[in-house]
């Protein structure tokens, strides 16, 4: 989908801006499962984490490029199996990268949508958030909530892949 712009993405100057809508359509996806799962207010790190991890999946999980007409409960099965704990959902979202980013450089640039999921795979990589420690010995802690029990800073993706999970399943 093109919008009308100043600048072209193609090199021509033909006054015409790349709208990166297969991304956008992720991401309204992921924001969509997480809402409905109310498993976090929205304006939270962790809600944020949730999202951005899901609409990654969803994003590159799109191999054959026909993301804005799919039709949601289809592919809810193949992103729970990209989400689930015993995957190697990190290795993945690195490797799918690298090769849409391989496709790209022999076509005509990077696309907007793979520049907004790279921003978004650094985001979950490169920020830490404050968690739970869910690792930390039973009965170490005699907190009575689980704001007084032991917390671990946590790679945002640690976090956000669960939420995005469970808010799958929740949908």
């Amino acid at each position: 989908m093109l919008h009308r712009g100043h600048q072209s993405t193609d090199g021509t100057g033909g006054g015409e801006l790349t709208v990166p809508m297969a991304w956008l359509y992720a991401e309204y996806i992921a924001d969509e499962l997480l809402r409905t799962g109310d498993l976090m207010p929205p304006t939270s790190f962790e809600f944020r984490a949730g999202r951005d991890a899901l609409a990654l999946t969803i994003f590159l999980s799109d191999t054959d490029g026909e993301l804005p007409g799919i039709r949601v409960v289809t592919q809810l099965e193949t992103w729970l199996s990209l989400t689930a704990y015993d995957q190697p959902w990190q290795d993945w979202v690195g490797a799918r990268m690298s090769q849409l980013t391989a496709q790209a450089s022999k076509s005509e640039g990077p696309a907007p949508d793979l520049e907004l999921a790279a921003a978004a795979w650094r985001w979950l990589e490169e920020t830490e958030l404050l968690a739970p420690d869910l690792n930390a010995v039973p009965g170490g802690s005699t907190g009575a909530g689980e704001d007084d029990g032991p917390k671990v800073w946590t790679p945002a993706w640690q976090l956000g892949l669960p939420l995005g999970h469970l808010a799958i399943h929740l949908f």
